[in-house]
């Protein structure tokens, strides 16, 4: 995996993110999601590389980047600081203005990254999410039931905390086995980083923190951009599931263009983890948008 890159690590905006940096070209930046790391790219990573400068990076609280405690109103995980965090990664490694590829939490990162930084992304693609704001006052029974972990992973510490330590692999086996079309996504060697990063010190802290932080402080920030008329300016293309909840429960173009000016996309042939399922497709779909 990622023959193309190089691991390294950067002190920005008061943590530390690692992240892998491969090619040459435009620059391009990966964003995972939950239960993952950047390792949920490896198998579009190298051939994006042929293209463009890719910058696959593990978010706060996630893979072996920082796991810092989450502070009053669980601040430290709003996705406000967490985009921050990439910003300032993209400009030390000197790229002031870049595309986002994200998904799942990783594309909730580049949703606000998009809104509080304009002028740093060039275009914007999201997998697999409709807004933060759209998926928690639409909730129906359908939704709770296939992401009952969103309602799980709030609650006060520590219990959420407790039970994600107590057996790991059950954890990103029962993610799994809720969200992927098929019951093996992942390659062998992604599983093992994937249960490896679960089982670090503060993964499952960081882990309810980012949720906690989804269901509270996010929620603030996106209303307030709801009340100003604030919208993404960034070209966007989003991509879900066809066979996801995303499909399933929400209507992901119209949610998105209620917070977009220039939206486009479309269902793939998958479930939830689409850069796994459908790694062709995705890379396909990403090529197009950016050319």
């Amino acid at each position: 995996m990622f023959e193309r890159f190089q691991r390294d690590e950067r002190e920005v905006n008061g943590v530390r993110i690692a992240y892998r940096q491969g090619g040459s070209g435009p620059p391009l930046l990966l964003l995972h999601g939950y239960p993952q790391t950047h390792v949920i790219w490896h198998l579009i990573a190298d051939r994006l590389a042929e293209r463009f400068t890719v910058v696959a990076a593990d978010l706060r609280g996630y893979g072996d980047s920082s796991k810092p405690e989450g502070g009053g109103n669980h601040v430290a995980y709003s996705k406000r600081e967490m985009a921050l965090d990439q910003v300032e990664l993209m400009r030390r490694l000197g790229f002031e203005r870049f595309d986002i590829l994200g998904h799942d939490r990783g594309a909730r990162v580049s949703h606000r990254l998009a809104m509080d930084h304009p002028g740093a992304v060039r275009r914007l693609i999201l997998l697999d999410i409709a807004p933060t704001l759209a998926m928690y006052s639409q909730t129906d029974e359908t939704f709770a039931r296939a992401y009952w972990h969103w309602f799980f992973l709030i609650r006060p510490a520590p219990l959420p905390e407790r039970l994600l330590e107590a057996d790991p692999e059950l954890v990103l086996q029962t993610a799994v086995a809720t969200r992927a079309d098929h019951a093996h996504p992942f390659s062998e060697a992604a599983y093992a980083e994937y249960l490896r990063c679960l089982k670090l010190p503060g993964a499952a802290h960081a882990f309810c923190e980012d949720y906690r932080a989804s269901a509270g402080i996010d929620l603030e920030h996106d209303r307030e951009d709801r009340a100003a008329g604030r919208l993404i300016e960034a070209p966007l293309l989003v991509l879900w599931g066809e066979r996801g909840v995303i499909q399933r429960c929400f209507e992901p173009l119209e949610e998105w263009r209620a917070v977009a000016r220039d939206v486009q996309g479309k269902a793939l042939p998958a479930g939830h983890y689409l850069p796994e399922e459908v790694p062709d497709e995705v890379l396909g779909e990403t090529l197009r948008f950016l050319a």
